[in-house]
């Protein structure tokens, strides 16, 4: 088995959590793009179509509005249908506003940390924790033989 390697990012909703990663290199809208009934991705035009975000540790660049994004991932959130944390190259506040609301609503938390996702591969573990320093730790477990090449 290959070694864990650890990052550190930032919070934009501290939490715990950890799942097999789902990693997109483009955005995904939840709007139009997630039914939050069952956690499946419906946007006819995402490479991840017909893929189910549910427990899961959703590795993607960004999110990509609408600002009624939030609402759905809340909704995720509450029916239990939403990734278990999201990791993201560049804050997503609309992203983040889901989040804290279904905290705020639900007291269901969901991790979303900004960090470096490169070299992040679909089906690696992913474990996200709080450091001593308040930052976001990230442990990737590859899934994978390192000598292998990657894909993400």
């Amino acid at each position: 088995m290959t070694r864990a390697v650890e990052r550190t990012g930032t919070f934009q909703l501290a939490g715990e959590a950890k799942g097999q990663a789902l990693v997109f290199s483009q955005p995904l809208s939840f709007w139009g793009g997630i039914d939050a009934e069952t956690g499946n991705i419906i946007d006819h035009s995402h490479p991840g179509l017909g893929q189910n975000i549910a427990g899961a540790i959703l590795v993607m660049p960004s999110g990509r509005g609408s600002s009624s994004s939030s609402s759905v991932l809340a909704e995720a959130i509450r029916r239990g249908t939403a990734p278990a944390g999201i990791l993201l190259e560049r804050p997503d506040p609309i992203l983040a506003v889901g989040a804290i609301v279904a905290e705020f609503l639900y007291e269901i938390r969901m991790p979303l940390v900004v960090c470096d996702i490169a070299g992040i591969a679909s089906g690696d573990g992913i474990a996200i924790g709080t450091g001593v320093d308040g930052r976001a730790i990230v442990t990737i477990q590859p899934a994978i033989n390192p000598a292998v090449p990657r894909h993400s």
